[in-house]
């Protein structure tokens, strides 16, 4: 059984702003990257309104750079993941493959996982034409064509978003009326470049890592008929799920299953266990505020620690 002062569960903006800071703080932090080494950042090409890149840079090296400068002050970078943890009492343990760390904090950036279609296709074009995230990529498209998959606010939110830089807009819904509150819809309504492809599922999404996307094939979830629609970029739209399992037995969510955070810290409802970034944020969604989030986490545990010392 390994002993740390800190433990930090997942990686991304957060979790290794978390660890640069708890690394400069001398607690010898370790990160469990966990399956998607970097979050969501990895599977994003050019980041364009990170802070202090004017040219822009890509994703991974991005999250490289963090992770560089978060080893370069002690912290133990592993690719590896969680399988267990036990938040009931202090020392807290964290079980990774066959072996068991103990830990006095524990800060938790396991992030939020977009909800897909499905489609291989999908997968094989993100960050190629297909987003999760107009705030991060729709400037991308400015002058074309897209299309927005969903019906819920953050449809609407991504849609009106976008019409600041495509030449329009196309929301494409698998049935005949949008769940999203009636305020949005309305803007939506009445925004004339936002069309609405009611009762259809998108079958296919054409194109090539080399060409981005070129078109969807388009289903009928009435009649079956199958159609083609040229576009240049599809986003996603159908919501995030937040990675929390691991922490079902010990933490509060809100009801969006989300991780709760008290009175505007990292803190949750176990004293010493804190979180940050797209895990407990189901508002902003960007690298710098999960950074953010991350470098204040690392200084609640760090605050913590000093003023309840394990012996």
């Amino acid at each position: 059984m390994m002993r740390k002062k800190v433990i930090i569960i997942g990686s991304g903006p957060a979790g290794l702003t978390a660890a640069i800071y708890t690394a400069r703080a001398n607690l010898s932090p370790i990160v469990f990257e966990g399956s998607q080494p970097g979050g969501q950042l990895t599977i994003t090409t050019d980041v364009e309104n990170y802070p202090g890149f004017p040219e822009g840079i890509m994703g991974p090296d991005l999250v490289d750079l963090f992770r560089k400068q978060a080893i370069r002050f002690g912290t133990d970078c592993e690719y590896k993941t969680v399988t267990k943890v036990d938040l009931s009492k202090r020392p807290f343990k964290v079980w990774v493959g066959g072996s068991i760390f103990t830990t006095e904090a524990v800060i938790i950036s396991t992030g939020s996982t977009a909800k897909l279609l499905g489609l291989d296709s999908e997968m094989e074009l993100m960050g190629h034409g297909v987003s999760a995230c107009a705030t991060c990529d729709g400037f991308f498209f400015k002058g074309k064509s897209v299309l927005v998959v969903g019906g819920g606010d953050s449809a609407m939110e991504e849609s009106l978003f976008l019409t600041k830089f495509a030449s329009e807009v196309q929301i494409i819904h698998r049935r005949d009326e949008f769940r999203a509150s009636k305020i949005m819809q309305d803007r939506v309504f009445d925004n004339d470049k936002i069309q609405v492809v009611w009762n259809t599922n998108i079958k296919e999404i054409k194109g090539t890592i080399e060409t981005g996307v070129t078109g969807v094939i388009l289903q009928n979830t009435l009649t079956g008929e199958v159609t083609d629609l040229d576009c240049d970029g599809v986003f996603m739209a159908i919501g995030h799920n937040p990675n929390v399992s691991l922490f079902d037995e010990y933490l509060e969510k809100d009801k969006h299953g989300y991780l709760l955070t008290k009175n505007k810290s990292s803190k949750t409802n176990i004293p010493g266990v804190f979180v940050c970034g797209d895990v407990q944020d189901n508002h902003y969604k960007q690298a710098i505020t999960a950074a953010g989030s991350g470098c204040m986490a690392a200084i609640d545990a760090e605050r913590f620690i000093e003023a309840h010392p394990l012996a």
